[in-house]
């Protein structure tokens, strides 16, 4: 085609997208829709431009994200009516006259979130047809964020008002609050506090990439909303309130996010403050979110999931890390899939951006699954064990006596987490999702959750998984010409006992991968009790892999264990490095001393050397030792020839 299109101006019909992206009540002066839905605009031609014609008239489209935009990192895409290798698309149609062209254009469901630019590109002539804002799409079944239900989504992405349940378990008060995350200016807000985090100022481009990503996105957002490690949105204030305002006084989150925008950190919030804002950054971005209260939350400082309370022998409390908020806690939970989990752990997923205790190093917190939550399952990302003790650790009271020994007075396994509420949806009522964290208190699956926690929660201190775990321990002498022992260690990381049988044996190996001949055998039935270890002894004999090794002096180790109740299959290798002896070398003038000659078991023999130097100067002495049985041992001195 040689020459482009004349457009004279470009409707990016807003009123229409926005009724079917439900982000109408954003308003009418830019364009916002959600990912995975195809949206519309209408290109006008100029009276002077050549006719549109459906699959002759060739252009692309260009969509860019971020200040570096790149095509390796999706924050910019090139697509066309034509044809497109990306998962974003468009078609073209047009009206009888031929000048007025409507574009339906589809966002990948996976597609950074965002504020886009977009371009039309017709053989170089590039055309600007202005900005549109993309967000998390709950309404598409292939965005992450998907959520069956119509009547939640009104509540979770589209309701601007809610109540947060405050109080006493024994006295639950719903607080009205205005989340207001369609007021203008505010999407706006939410994205900036995106561009403020950390990991956005040190790598921008990998920052706006991984927008794509809610799981990403939730951990963003926990450590923005606070400002403890970053210029986030609140102070967190639990004293003194003189010089801002009284966390009680906030009715909404707009003021909040207004003045953070023009001011910086806004002093002051309080737990349900901070879980407040983060709803609304949630649903302004198009994340389901709710806003959760913990009545009787827990805080584990040393995360073994146990609240150790001291006191003196007056009854007195020792100051410790260990708390419960004896009245109640305020969370978010935000809906969402689990890919780096698994899908049984897709659904509600728990975030906490009030600063309590660091995460990797910065004051953030989630998102756990709810699913991870309830069963036990601490080992999964992110945080999981603390907001597991938020809702279900058990409590221990101890008297510290005159003597300095501490001793446990009172424990209890039911004073942490009670009544965790939520608006119901559709409705100004309570709805307790107590069930949804945890088994009921004192029943058999309660307790067996809390075990394998604890369980769990052992392995993540050590690094290990559950399961069982097989190692091999080396001796710490072992010298070509010797006897000695090695060890299979068979830990059992799971709940229950296994049986398993274990087989340890030996090769000879060459420096090349090559298998020898046999040089060591055991095997054994073990019972191994749940967070038990069992081992399993082979002794390497001289005389049995005197005759296997090759002169690289190696030896392969290798046990396996079967269970063949659970068909767990786990093997273990190690190469030995067998030490040469040592060749004792002692220069006096010019005579060389070393144990040669015909050596009997434990026996010694010496022999004297002598010999001329003929350069002067610093020099290496050499010494190489063979016999029978033992081959090629070398050592070396250095010596120093005097003239």
């Amino acid at each position: 085609i040689g020459t482009a299109l004349d457009i004279e101006r470009c409707d990016l019909n807003i009123k229409g997208n926005h009724s079917n992206h439900h982000t109408d009540l954003f308003g009418q002066e830019c364009l916002v829709v959600r990912r995975g839905q195809p949206f519309s605009i209408v290109l006008h031609l100029s009276s002077s431009s050549k006719e549109f014609k459906v699959g002759k008239t060739n252009f692309v489209f260009d969509v860019e994200t971020g200040p570096l935009p790149r095509r390796e990192s999706d924050t910019k895409v090139t697509f066309s009516p034509q044809a497109s290798d990306t998962e974003w698309s468009a078609s073209a149609a047009t009206d009888a006259s031929g000048r007025t062209v409507t574009v339906s254009i589809s966002s990948s469901p996976k597609a950074p979130i965002g504020i886009y630019t977009l371009t039309l590109d017709q053989l170089g002539q590039k055309t600007s047809l202005g900005q549109f804002t993309l967000l998390f799409n709950a309404w598409c079944p292939d965005d992450a964020v998907y959520m069956k239900s119509e009547e939640k989504r009104k509540e979770y992405v589209l309701a601007q008002h809610g109540l947060i349940y405050r109080g006493s378990h024994k006295r639950i008060k719903g607080k009205p609050w205005n989340f207001g995350q369609f007021e203008p200016g505010i999407l706006d807000i939410c994205l900036k506090i995106l561009d403020n985090n950390p990991k956005f100022v040190s790598d921008a481009d990998k920052d706006v990439s991984s927008r794509r990503d809610p799981i990403y996105v939730t951990r963003a957002l926990s450590a923005m909303i606070n400002s403890n490690d970053d210029r986030g949105v609140l102070v967190g204030e639990w004293a003194e309130f003189s010089d801002g305002t009284h966390p009680g006084l906030w009715m909404g989150s707009g003021e909040i996010l207004r003045q953070w925008a023009e001011s910086g950190p806004v002093h002051y919030g309080q737990c349900w403050v901070f879980a407040a804002v983060a709803c609304t950054v949630f649903r302004a971005l198009g994340i389901p979110c709710r806003v959760v209260t913990n009545f009787g939350s827990a805080h584990d400082t040393n995360a073994n999931l146990v609240i150790e309370r001291f006191f003196d022998e007056n009854g007195d409390r020792i100051s410790r890390d260990d708390s419960i908020c004896e009245n109640f806690h305020v969370w978010v939970d935000s809906w969402m899939t689990r890919p780096d989990l698994g899908s049984k752990f897709d659904g509600w997923q728990t975030s906490d951006p009030t600063p309590q205790e660091t995460s990797d190093g910065v004051f953030c917190c989630g998102p756990a699954s709810l699913c991870a939550i309830k069963e036990g399952e601490v080992g999964l990302k992110y945080d999981t064990p603390f907001i597991f003790a938020e809702v279900n650790a058990d409590v221990e009271d101890l008297v510290q006596l005159s003597t300095g020994q501490f001793v446990t007075f009172s424990e209890s396994t039911k004073s942490v987490g009670h009544f965790i509420s939520t608006k119901a949806v559709g409705a100004n009522e309570r709805h307790d999702i107590t069930h949804q964290y945890k088994y009921p208190e004192g029943s058999k699956e309660e307790r067996e959750v809390y075990e394998r926690a604890q369980n769990r929660n052992m392995l993540l201190k050590r690094r290990e998984k559950p399961g069982l775990y097989l190692k091999i321990k080396l001796a710490e002498n072992m010298i070509v010409g010797s006897s000695f022992e090695v060890y299979a260690l068979l830990t059992n990381n799971c709940m229950d006992t296994r049986n398993c049988k274990l087989i340890f044996y030996a090769r000879a190996v060459s420096y090349n991968g090559k298998i020898g001949d046999l040089c060591g055998f055991s095997s054994d039935n073990l019972e191994v009790p749940s967070g038990e270890e069992r081992r399993l002894s082979l002794k390497l004999e001289y005389q049995r892999y005197e005759p296997a090794i090759t002169s690289d002096l190696l030896i392969q180790v290798s046990a396996i264990t079967i269970d063949k109740e659970t068909v767990d299959f786990q093997k273990a290798e190690k190469t030995i490095v067998l030490d040469e002896p040592d060749i004792g070398i002692k220069v006096r003038t010019c005579s060389l001393s070393c144990r040669v000659g015909s050596v009997g078991a434990n026996e010694a023999a010496k022999a004297s050397i002598e010999f001329k130097p003929t350069v002067a100067g610093s020099s290496v002495l050499l010494v190489n030792f063979d016999s029978d049985k033992l081959k090629n041992i070398k050592n070396f001195t250095d010596v120093v020839v005097e003239k």
